[in-house]
């Protein structure tokens, strides 16, 4: 999966990756830049990929393109989309101010038409990312000079596909779905660009080439709501096409806009039938208790840093998650690329999907980091992986939710916010401590011993304690005026065990070798396998920069067997 937008795809697109010129100046005037050639689009600058390997301060990236409309196109209107540009972009279109965006982590676009010329076309980008900036989300991006502790290499500028896409003047611009578990529907929002005389909507629906459903409705406005039932598809036990990491059964869509008759925009994407929820204490998948065992992915590559340096290294993420055992992933302070995404739908991956934060707290933090958040909402809506979102980690960019209310109300109101927005999945306020209003209850606990945390988490007397246990660096788990019951505790960061041979760098904990990795994370999981918890996290995936306890390298080896660590990893009471 190439194509940078999986849940509204189009078959005419081009993308406008590749060389482009740059330059390192904070100026506003492109007539006035030393330009250098060149940089590889979409690696950041930082990166090998983009072959600078630049790890300096670039407070803003200028960057400069030409390219040629497609003879094909001349009749169309033509959009200009951006997957991710960190953290401020400006950008123009032979000469002209054409689109202005704020936010390092959701995509934007605009249609470009009246500015696009058939040849020679001139697309410059500039931006600005302020490397010393702790009020806005940059998750594990480095603000200090060099990488430290748990923060790695800043991306700047472009880091996600830019790309041009043909339109008719009225097209699809937003499909909106909701499953309904209880009858199995889908509730469905189409949103047109605008609205114009005489046209319809053609929806069909199919799942391993088995039509489900095909309708057809005359439009009215640029929008249309309708419930699409499933109940008469000729199976004979709907429950066997619901979507779970077992079986990724998704259902294909297809969307066919017409106007007197003629098509005029047709679009695919996909959707499943699936429920996530909590009840005294457990998780439900699908009306099932369902263990969560899911691994911290921070989504990082050695070489592209947060961008991916190829779809196949995503789908490749995708695989070996499953290979270890793991059933989800809580992908930690990244808006995953949505091709990622795609392929956990695919193959089948739950995905806790976690807000970069910020690091101060201030007016602007607030603003900045729920406009990005509801863009990330917006943009992952559709995605059957995401089982739930979290909009806090250990209290970053709300230091002091302790003492200050006004911390304390935003951790509550983008909770309450993103549930109104969202109520098919859990939403966790702050992970991991200090909670103030969650689906589930996050505990971060890198004790070192398999049998402190079966004492902490197996027994009664442990889990009694738990809302007033002090964890990590001294934070109480749950604050006194914190709303939380009987949510189900998870364990969402241990371990953190190190092994890297000679390699410079870190863990929680330090075994000598691959056997003793195995032994210890073995013997970790089996230890929370006879406790009540509905699940864990394990502290991570594959090493990250100096943080080197993963069970995987950086560059994605294994460090076990993975059949091993998957036994180990599926180990149940």
């Amino acid at each position: 999966m190439d194509y940078p937008r999986p849940q509204l795809v189009r078959d005419d697109w081009e993308s406008l990756n590749g060389l482009w010129a740059y330059s390192f100046d904070t100026g506003e005037d492109s007539e006035k830049l030393n330009w250098q050639e060149s940089i590889l689009v979409p690696f950041p600058p930082e990166s090998e990929l983009s072959g600078l390997n630049d790890q300096s301060y670039h407070p803003v990236v200028w960057y400069k393109r030409s390219f040629d409309l497609p003879k094909n196109w001349q009749s169309k209107r033509i959009k200009l989309h951006f997957g991710a540009v960190d953290y401020r972009a400006k950008v123009w279109l032979n000469g002209k101010l054409v689109l202005e965006h704020e936010g390092g982590h959701t995509p934007f676009s605009a249609d470009i038409s009246a500015d696009i010329l058939s040849a020679n076309n001139v697309l410059i980008v500039r931006a600005e990312d302020d490397p010393h900036d702790l009020y806005k989300p940059r998750g594990k991006q480095e603000w200090q000079e060099k990488p430290h502790a748990i923060w790695y290499p800043r991306t700047s500028g472009i880091w996600q596909t830019v790309w041009l896409e043909p339109v008719h003047e009225t097209h699809i611009s937003k499909l909106r779905i909701t499953p309904q578990f209880a009858d199995f529907s889908l509730d469905c929002r189409f949103e047109l660009s605008h609205y114009a005389e005489n046209l319809s909507l053609e929806v069909n629906l199919s799942l391993k080439g088995k039509v489900l459903l095909e309708d057809s409705f005359k439009l009215k406005g640029a929008t249309l709501e309708r419930n699409l039932s499933l109940g008469a598809t000729g199976y004979d036990d709907l429950r066997n096409f619901v979507w779970s990491p077992e079986h990724p059964n998704l259902i294909d869509v297809e969307l066919k806009l017409k106007q007197n008759g003629k098509i005029i925009d047709e679009v695919k994407s996909y959707t499943a039938i699936r429920r996530i929820e909590t009840r005294q204490g457990k998780v439900y998948l699908n009306h099932h208790p369902y263990y969560l065992r899911m691994a911290l992915d921070q989504g990082y590559f050695d070489e592209s840093l947060l961008a991916a340096p190829s779809s196949e290294a995503l789908k490749k993420d995708v695989e070996l998650a499953k290979a270890m055992g793991f059933n989800g992933v809580r992908k930690h302070q990244k808006i995953e690329d949505p091709r990622y995404l795609y392929w956990a739908d695919q193959l089948g991956l739950l995905v806790w999907e976690e807000m970069p934060s910020a690091y101060m707290f201030n007016a602007d933090t607030v603003d900045r980091l729920s406009r990005e958040w509801l863009e990330v909402i917006d943009r992952d809506y559709n995605h059957p992986c995401i089982v739930a979102w979290v909009c806090f980690n250990e209290s970053w960019g709300v230091p002091n939710l302790v003492h200050d209310a006004r911390q304390r109300s935003f951790v509550a109101g983008l909770y309450h916010l993103t549930k109104a927005l969202d109520s098919s999945r859990l939403v966790i306020g702050n992970d991991g401590w200090e909670h103030v209003v969650t689906d589930l209850l996050t505990v971060h606990d890198y004790h070192r011993k398999p049998e402190t945390l079966l004492e902490r988490y197996g027994t009664s007397e442990g889990l009694a304690e738990i809302q007033t246990r002090l964890v990590e660096h001294g934070r109480i788990t749950v604050l006194s005026e914190g709303q939380v019951s009987d949510e189900p505790i998870l364990l969402s960061e241990f371990g953190g065990i190190r092994f890297s041979g000679a390699a410079e760098g870190w863990g929680y904990q330090q075994v000598e070798t691959a056997e003793a990795l195995l032994n210890l994370y073995a013997d970790m999981i089996s230890a929370l396998s006879k406790s009540t918890l509905a699940g864990f996290c394990y502290t991570q995936f594959a090493d990250t920069f100096q943080e080197q306890n993963g069970l995987l390298y950086s560059d994605r080896r294994p460090k076990v067997a993975l059949d091993a660590l998957h036994k180990a990893t599926c180990e149940r009471r």
